[in-house]
């Protein structure tokens, strides 16, 4: 599985934004061989002890569905940060999305690999490893210094319980991810060949992932939209996203949640679904 077919992308193209060339001039693994990445194998997330891996946890779902008032709210309920993945899209992905284009496969594989890395850089952070700089993204005030929010969280602790939760290594990330080749990518089972060879995003058995499934109908989803203020993505694209839309609810790890719950009972389902699969209290 793999996406479309691309030419491997140089480092230059990246050079236009300060975020994404950021990420390729501090990513301490290079690969100047020239040889391709390594594929990962695919891994059961069930099969990884999440407390010393950490948890990467991708609330997704179209547009519309709430993913990052979600990702807010599960973030104060699991003690983990969260990041809105819009605020990590390039430039000229956000200029496209505002026209009312919509993205093809090549504009968003670098982006699902940015996400990752991401990612796997806070995880690493929070278990005392030096990712290299961890550059912050521009974004949302719900989402804003959010690593040093969990940080002081720990710190404030005064319980063990309390201390042990905290402590675990995670992170929350929004993001669409509406194809299965997508979701592959957020795992870390494939590699998208758009990014420079020395761009590394961790492999599947380094960060095991979950999925949070925001699953609404298309009528509710298309009042949300109509009443949507400050966004970037324009109504008349949901039927677009819809279209695309492969469910991933016969996949491993992934906690399907309808948008017609309050914010209460989704976050009480997802927290009581993901301890179903790592196998302990979160």
């Amino acid at each position: 599985m793999t996406m479309s077919s691309t030419t491997e992308r140089s480092p230059d193209d990246f050079s236009a934004d300060p975020y994404l060339k950021s990420l390729v001039d501090n990513d301490p693994k290079s690969y100047s061989d020239g040889n391709p990445l390594p594929k990962s194998t695919p891994a059961d997330p069930q099969s990884h002890q999440t407390a010393n891996h950490g948890i990467f946890i991708v609330v997704m779902g179209v547009s519309g569905t709430g993913k990052s008032t979600l990702g807010a709210a599960l973030s104060e309920a699991l003690h983990v940060p969260f990041i809105d993945g819009d605020d990590l899209h390039p430039k000229s992905n956000v200029e496209k999305m505002s026209r009312g284009e919509p993205l093809t496969d090549e504009d968003r594989a670098p982006w699902l690999e940015i996400i990752r890395t991401t990612a796997h850089k806070k995880v690493q952070t929070q278990r005392g490893e030096d990712p290299g700089e961890i550059p912050e993204p521009e974004s949302k005030p719900e989402t804003e210094h959010a690593l040093e929010k969990h940080e002081a969280k720990v710190a404030a602790s005064s319980t063990q319980t309390e201390a042990r939760s905290i402590n675990r290594p995670g992170i929350i990330i929004a993001c669409s991810a509406l194809k299965k080749t997508y979701r592959a990518l957020l795992r870390g089972h494939e590699k998208s060949g758009t990014v420079p060879s020395h761009f590394v995003s961790p492999h599947s058995e380094d960060l095991p992932t979950y999925f949070v499934f925001m699953k609404g109908g298309k009528d509710v989803l298309m009042d949300r939209m109509e009443h949507r203020k400050g966004h970037f993505m324009k109504a008349k694209m949901l039927e677009s996203q819809l279209e695309t839309l492969e469910s991933p609810e016969d996949e491993e790890g992934v906690v399907t949640v309808p948008i017609e719950m309050t914010l209460e009972e989704q976050v009480k389902e997802i927290k009581d679904g993901l301890e179903k699969f790592i196998g302990e209290s979160l």
